[in-house]
């Protein structure tokens, strides 16, 4: 069995350069260490309809997605109220979030040596984290007890990549521990100097026709550090097919005389 992965990234803050996305780079991580792949991403800005948009989607699509940022209680925060629209859902407090966001303060008020009072107007708007779409379930946050939420495969957890990664991988190795291998690949390819991809092209279509669960990736360079002008050319794909497809590409290559300088290494 095999699923697909999405990402969706929101905040205008990304968008707007002042900080940049630490989620792609690290779900790919965590994807490829338990053999699986990410197959699409996206970023969204602070933008109700734009937000709500993209999750009905997510919701639709029978991927399995996580939705980082958003899901605090202050103005810009969009992304609780944009899943219950998506959804057609009211928004509800939910019981064991609430538990939780309540255990944090009392946690916070015996840190600061303060009485805790549940019924002070700032710790009562902080309830408003555990407003989720109804029927959710929570994701528990190890760092400071804030959880986030599910609603079927789509995901939703904080924009802080100190919070929102242990959670995403505790659901890759919980709910979704019997997917783990299901999407491995190998790839293997060639540094190839002086030759054009219009001329690899014919070569290219060959081994992928050849070569069920093979796909075959040009990556042109023009100003390599080391290698300046030249195309890494290679295969990757299920393991079991790779190396055969790999020794077609490397004789395809000799035959139309093109230069083959090195070898990438092979994953």
């Amino acid at each position: 069995m095999s699923r697909s992965f999405g990402l969706i990234v929101i905040g205008d803050e990304i968008l707007s350069g002042k900080r940049q996305d630490k989620h792609m780079a690290r779900v790919i991580e965590l994807l490829a260490a338990r053999g699986l792949a990410l197959a699409w991403s996206r970023y969204v800005g602070d933008d109700r309809p734009r937000i709500t948009a993209a999750l009905r989607e997510a919701f639709g699509s029978g991927d399995i997605v996580f939705s980082c940022g958003g899901i605090g209680a202050t103005p810009d925060d969009h992304t609780r109220q944009c899943a219950a629209a998506a959804l057609g859902r009211p928004l509800e407090l939910h019981p064991q979030a609430r538990a939780l966001i309540l255990e944090r303060m009392q946690d916070l008020a015996r840190e600061q040596g303060q009485p805790f009072e549940p019924e002070r107007p700032d710790n009562l708007h902080r309830l408003n984290m555990g407003m989720f779409p109804q029927g959710a379930d929570i994701i528990p946050n190890p760092y400071n007890k804030i959880p986030g939420f599910s609603v079927g495969d789509v995901h939703f957890v904080p924009g802080f990549p100190v919070m929102a990664h242990p959670m995403i991988e505790s659901l890759l190795d919980g709910r979704y521990a019997a997917l783990h291998g299901s999407q491995r690949q190998a790839e293997r390819g060639f540094i190839v100097m002086g030759a054009m991809e219009s001329t690899l092209t014919p070569l290219m279509e060959v081994i992928e026709a050849s070569h069920a669960g093979v796909r075959v990736y040009s990556l042109p360079s023009v100003d390599h550090p080391q290698w300046g002008r030249h195309i890494e050319l290679g295969v990757k794909g299920v393991p079991a097919a790779v190396p055969v497809a790999f020794e077609q590409l490397r004789q395809g290559l000799l035959a139309l005389g093109a230069e083959i300088r090195a070898e990438t290494a092979a994953r």
